[in-house]
């Protein structure tokens, strides 16, 4: 197992992840695939932005608008 943070999101696919944009919303949702640039495509994704939440279903997030990925856990 390596330490580098792409194999940390590599490892969480299937899982639930947190993702903070540049925009100031954040993403939770089950990732099902990322590349090295980042971008993620994720399922049952929930996107919060100030006290309202809303629901997407399947989103992708370009690798250029993320602040930070963490699993759920």
């Amino acid at each position: 197992m390596s330490n580098r943070p792409l194999d940390l999101l590599d490892n969480a696919k299937g899982k639930r992840i947190i993702v903070k944009l540049k925009n100031n919303r954040q993403i939770s949702g089950v990732l099902r695939a990322l590349d090295i640039h980042l971008n993620m495509w994720i399922d049952d994704a929930e996107v919060v932005e100030e006290d309202k939440t809303t629901k997407y279903g399947k989103v992708l997030v370009r690798g250029d608008s993320v602040i930070f990925a963490s699993p759920a856990e």
